[in-house]
C-alpha cells in the first residue's frame, strides 16, 4: 500500500485505484500531545486539495486537518470520534480520520514519500 505525506503532517494511504485513507502523522500527534476531540468531515462532501476538512484538538492546541488531495469523503472513523486518543495510540492505523475517493491521482503522485517526509520533518523542526 502506498502512503504519501503532506507538509501539514497528514498522511494518505492508497487502498485501491482511487480510494484512500487519511490521518495525521506520528510527528503531528507528538506535537499536539493528548488528543481529546476530533471534528470529522461530512460523508458525501467533496473538498478541494488543501481545504480544511476537520479539526483535531488536544490538551495543548487545536489544529486544522487539511485535505491532502481533492476528493469526496466516503467514510469517517466513528471509533476515533468516540475515542480521540486513538490518534495518539495508533495514528497510522486505527487512528485514521476519514476515507476518500480521490478526484485527481496527479495530486496524490506529487505528495511526499516517507524518505522525503522524514527529511522535511528534520529540516523544519
Amino acid at each position: 500500500m502506498t502512503v504519501k505525506y503532506t507538509p501539514e503532517h497528514e498522511w494518505i494511504q492508497l487502498e485501491d485505484h482511487e480510494a484512500a485513507v487519511v490521518g495525521i502523522t506520528l510527528h503531528a500527534q507528538d506535537a499536539l500531545g493528548d488528543v481529546v476531540f476530533v471534528d470529522l468531515p461530512e460523508v458525501g462532501r467533496s473538498y478541494a486539495k488543501g481545504e480544511v476538512s476537520g479539526v483535531v484538538e488536544s490538551v495543548k492546541a487545536a489544529a486544522d486537518i487539511y485535505m491532502p488531495v481533492a476528493g469526496e469523503v466516503t467514510e469517517v472513523n466513528e471509533d476515533l470520534r468516540n475515542d480521540p486518543s486513538l490518534a495518539n495510540k495508533d495514528p497510522m492505523g486505527n487512528g485514521w480520520f476519514f476515507k476518500i475517493l480521490i478526484k485527481d491521482m496527479a495530486e496524490f503522485d506529487v505528495l511526499m514519500d516517507e524518505p522525503a517526509y522524514s527529511k522535511f520533518v528534520k529540516e523544519t523542526t
